[in-house]
């Protein structure tokens, strides 16, 4: 089961110490109470508090990112039962939890983009579609944007690094872009090797 908490950034105040360091001026001049979303140290609290809080609480065994969090058993009643325990210590913590975002038990479950199932972690048939539906690029941005699309879930292919030197060739600052014979062939190979990618696990 995965549990997504509601709105998490604004649910955390921050102290009246720091607020001077969050003003801004737009016609009159404001400034934060809650934690900002966009600043680059939000994450970070964020993670810290919730763990901090699942500690406290003694939450059963899960996994955590920010905000996202997952749990399993071996029965639905055991992973519903866990699902329950940790929501309440979110609630009583202070933070809101939305029923909508809240999905299981199931044995096969979305977390963090990537698919579970028994324990395996898999690349959702949807984003293999995506890629491999995706056109040989016609310049570097393309290039780099094929990249990041697909050096995500790299650990999934284990000769990935030897496939794709070609195309981080074809993106360095000092080479002109030239799509060749060797960019080609390592671009179907990896389209190849994404579609049979491996799953990874157990958890």
């Amino acid at each position: 089961a995965t549990i997504d908490i509601a709105n998490v950034f604004f649910s955390i105040p921050l102290a009246a110490e720091c607020r001077p360091q969050f003003a801004f001026t737009w016609s009159l001049q404001y400034t934060w109470n809650r934690l900002p979303q966009g600043w680059k140290h939000s994450p970070t609290i964020c993670h810290g508090l919730i763990q901090a809080a699942l500690e406290k609480g003694e939450a059963p065994e899960h996994l955590q990112y920010i905000d996202d969090i997952i749990v399993w058993g071996n029965t639905a009643k055991e992973v519903f039962e866990k699902g329950e325990k940790i929501i309440q210590i979110l609630l009583e913590a202070g933070f809101a939890i939305k029923k909508s975002k809240v999905k299981g038990p199931a044995q096969e479950i979305q977390f963090l983009g990537a698919k579970w199932q028994d324990g395996w972690h898999q690349i959702p048939t949807e984003v293999i579609n995506k890629i491999t539906a995706m056109s040989p690029p016609t310049s570097k941005k393309e290039t780099q944007a094929f990249l990041g699309a697909i050096g995500f879930w790299r650990m999934h292919m284990p000769e990935y690094s030897q496939i794709m030197s070609p195309l981080y060739l074809v993106t360095r600052k000092k080479n002109d872009f030239h799509w060749g014979p060797e960019q080609q062939h390592a671009f179907a190979q990896i389209k190849q090797e994404i579609a049979r990618a491996v799953a990874l696990g157990p958890v």
